[in-house]
């Protein structure tokens, strides 16, 4: 009976292990990230770079937007009474896009005239950002870095992986929504 006694208060001693902690059975490390913001950063300063050469040959008083583009006014309006686009505005438009060194993708003829719902339609970041800086009458040439284009996918047409884009950009009309 003394063995039966100190056998089960063993089992129970040994039983009372706290839980262990599984170790994976294989760790990643964040080198493909880390490789990746490598990678970006590299890309942003080619990019910087060819946009400061083109800012000084085509000597034009270029200003930085606060989201991450160049642009400078080809026709400014310089009347206060007009508005630029605010959320849920239709905005008329025509653009076309260029490469860095000027090759034409697409003209204003292959793109067409445009209408755009401020915010509620799908658009590349950089020119819908470009679009609310615009008044109407105003042609704007923006340079766009590519992850403000069309990214690491392209347009899946004729635009490829991480292109940086000159657009020069017409508003025709700002049509107010009225349900704001």
């Amino acid at each position: 009976m003394n063995k039966l006694l100190t056998l089960a208060l063993l089992i129970m001693v040994f039983s009372c292990k706290t839980p262990e902690a599984r170790r994976p059975i294989s760790s990643k490390s964040g080198s493909f990230i880390n490789e990746s913001v490598a990678r970006n950063k590299a890309l942003n300063k080619k990019e910087q770079a060819a946009f400061e050469t083109i800012m000084q040959q085509t000597n034009q008083n270029y200003i930085a937007s606060e989201s991450g583009f160049w642009y400078f006014y080809n026709t400014k309006i310089e009347v206060d009474t007009l508005k630029t686009p605010g959320f849920g505005d239709i905005v008329n438009y025509n653009y076309n896009v260029k490469t860095l060194n000027g090759q034409l993708i697409y003209s204003k003829e292959d793109t067409k005239t445009q209408n755009y719902t401020m915010d509620k339609q799908e658009l590349f970041t950089g020119l819908r950002e470009g679009l609310k800086l615009m008044k109407t009458g105003e042609t704007v040439t923006f340079l766009f870095p590519s992850q403000k284009a069309y990214g690491y996918y392209g347009d899946e047409n004729k635009i490829g992986t991480n292109v940086p884009l000159i657009c020069e950009v017409t508003v025709n009309s700002i049509t107010s929504n009225q349900d704001q």
